[in-house]
């Protein structure tokens, strides 16, 4: 199977994790030098919603995309699902199929996992890109609480976990015309809303287990924090943000990363939740910039310490 949007180089393959099939793609040639890319997607999305970066990105090196478990073309069983969760599914990936330490890219939710990854497997960690990253800070400094905000979100929570409610609010949400408003509201670009892109993303609600992965994620356990993730962070990171994104406020949490993570390094986009997808272009050379960075990092480590690697 290939990825259809002019990757004719992608090819997806299936890999068994856990007795259940993964999806994932592969593009590009590995270099010695140079680590390979993850794109990690966010919530409700898969591997086509990295297209436009594969495309051009495999030109320059070894491209994976993954679809998490519960996401796109990959199984989606009755099970518990959390962050925990997608982090030891990219571990294992990384270790497993690429098999070298490998620069994670995430948007969304998908960002939250790989700075999990990135955390607890530092090791297989070459480097680190949060696009619009998901993920709560839990330092009294990092947010005010709001009494009515968080007795809002217990009530909406529980009616969340009712089946009845679960089940309609889902088939209200996957249906084409929510999907394209939706993706209208948070993306700038308009333009980049095509047919195409509400059908990725339409496609796999229809799966068997899609609503019993939408009801399970209202019932996990929060993960960890990103104040508590990013300490931990042994790899050059690189933030980027859509300042359009109606989702989060890009200067409150760029200002939150950089409290946790000072040295990392931070670009603003004129776009919305999915820079990757709405402004390819730019996040293609920010990317291809940031490999070149995470290669020079990991030589200067191998020549200081001519044992590791």
């Amino acid at each position: 199977m290939t990825l259809t949007g002019s990757i004719e180089a992608a090819v997806g393959h299936y890999w068994s994790w856990r007795g259940q099939p993964i999806y994932y793609v592969r593009a590009g040639v590995p270099h010695d030098h140079q680590p390979p890319l993850l794109l990690v997607h966010g919530f409700g999305a898969s591997t086509d919603h990295w297209r436009k970066n594969i495309a051009e990105l495999c030109h320059t090196g070894e491209v994976w995309a993954i679809d998490l478990l519960g996401f796109g073309r990959s199984a989606k069983p009755n099970l518990e699902y959390s962050s925990q969760l997608w982090r030891d599914q990219l571990q294992d990936f990384i270790v497993t199929v690429i098999g070298r330490p490998t620069v994670l890219v995430g948007n969304s939710i998908g960002g939250y996992a790989s700075l999990a990854t990135a955390a607890h497997a530092p090791q297989w960690a070459a480097g680190l890109v949060l696009i619009n990253s998901a993920g709560r800070f839990e330092s009294p400094e990092a947010t005010s609480p709001n009494p009515l905000r968080e007795a809002w979100g217990r009530l909406v929570r529980s009616l969340l976990l009712q089946p009845w409610v679960g089940f309609w609010l889902f088939q209200y949400l996957r249906r084409p015309a929510k999907i394209r408003q939706t993706l209208e509201q948070v993306y700038i670009n308009q333009a980049a809303v095509t047919d195409q892109l509400v059908a990725d993303i339409y496609r796999p609600s229809c799966d068997r287990g899609a609503l019993d992965v939408f009801l399970s994620v209202f019932k996990s356990p929060p993960g960890e924090s990103n104040d508590v993730l990013l300490p931990r962070l042994q790899c050059p990171l690189m933030t980027i943000w859509g300042e359009g994104d109606p989702w989060i406020n890009a200067q409150t949490r760029s200002a939150q990363f950089r409290r946790y993570s000072p040295a990392l390094v931070e670009h603003f986009l004129a776009a919305g939740h999915c820079p990757h997808d709405e402004d390819p272009a730019s996040v293609n050379v920010l990317l291809r910039d940031w490999l070149r960075h995470c290669a020079d990092v990991a030589g200067d480590h191998l020549a200081l310490d001519p044992t590791m690697g």
